[in-house]
């Protein structure tokens, strides 16, 4: 009980973002790896305690340990305990739901991102549908989660999501969320086949590191496209990854935080995990715990005074929490 996980444990664990585990405690049913965003390429776990949960990357070299303690484990920096709790078993990619990278792959060339580097597989909608069944076999399945590169186009994306939604409408009455780059009539297409929620990734509210890390990518055309959505899926069920660690300023996150707010949007502040594929492209820094727990507490004051909610969405990273301080879950 008395190094559950809270704020401030959570914030520093996150701060750092890996740790080092024997596969002995984790084995194979601990154990996810990442197919999109930064972190894409990587293997991590899941831990939980007092009501919040964190994803910790594996990395034999990370200043964190994972160690046997009482029935569960400890995380442990030198001799200092930082938190206790249990491994979670992740369904498929996160805990509770099916989180599944239609295209692993992206003609796009964000500085950060090793997607367009590791060039993976496009899947297919049966081998989808068999990940979904999996997941349900191993607990309880809550949502389903559907991210993708862009494998040839945006819109030639948008109608391979589309029909992928199609295709588990088909099969499971549960939430469906997609985040994928947006076109012009996206939203309503997505919606037309049955998902409930949609992710629209700004990676950045700061114009100039924007087009410097983002060159084939218009914000504006992204800003545009959340305001809509919200038009369409409603307040609470759109939302966007916003990256912490690019340069940015906490002036330039705070006013970028409001400014999505303003549209209904709910931002989700994402550490950056350096790509040793990226190295030498892009100089990148993890926020501190102390910068995370800052920015999150102003993020809350932010949602709280435009009346959203991070607890009303159902599918993606904000029910799941274990990447980011989620403010009004944790914080």
């Amino acid at each position: 009980m008395e190094f559950e996980l809270n704020a401030e444990r959570k914030a520093r664990l996150v701060g750092i973002g890996s740790a080092a585990i024997d596969a002995s405690l984790l084995g194979t049913q601990f154990k996810t790896s990442a197919t999109a965003g930064p972190g894409a390429g990587g293997s991590s776990f899941f831990l939980s305690s007092g009501g919040h949960r964190v994803r910790l990357s594996i990395k034999p070299d990370s200043p964190l340990k994972v160690v046997p303690h009482n029935k569960g484990v400890a995380i442990v920096k030198g001799d200092e305990i930082i938190a206790t709790g249990a491994l979670e078993q992740p369904l498929c990619h996160c805990p509770d739901q099916a989180y599944i990278t239609i295209s692993e792959r992206c003609v796009f060339d964000c500085k950060y991102c090793p997607v367009p580097v590791l060039n993976g597989q496009i899947k297919s909608i049966p081998t989808i549908l068999s990940l979904v069944k999996e997941a349900e076999k191993n607990g309880t399945l809550s949502a389903i989660s559907l991210t993708s590169g862009v494998a040839d186009s945006p819109e030639g994306e948008v109608k391979r999501a589309v029909a992928v939604v199609r295709a588990l409408r088909e099969h499971y009455d549960i939430p469906i969320g997609v985040s994928v780059y947006p076109t012009v009539t996206s939203s309503e297409e997505l919606f037309a086949a049955g998902a409930n929620e949609i992710k629209y990734n700004v990676e950045t509210m700061d114009r100039e590191i924007f087009a410097r890390v983002c060159p084939d990518l218009s914000l504006p055309a992204i800003l545009e496209a959340l305001e809509h959505a919200v038009t369409i899926f409603g307040k609470n069920h759109v939302t966007s990854n916003f990256i912490l660690g690019l340069g940015e300023s906490d002036e330039v996150v705070e006013s970028g935080m409001e400014e999505l707010a303003r549209r209904g949007v709910i931002p989700i502040l994402r550490p950056i995990s350096p790509s040793p594929l990226r190295k030498g492209q892009i100089a990148v820094e993890r926020p501190s715990g102390d910068r995370l727990l800052r920015l999150s507490r102003r993020h809350r004051e932010i949602l709280d005074r435009y009346g959203l909610d991070t607890r009303l969405a159902q599918t993606m990273c904000l029910p799941c929490t274990g990447c980011d301080l989620t403010p009004q879950r944790d914080v």
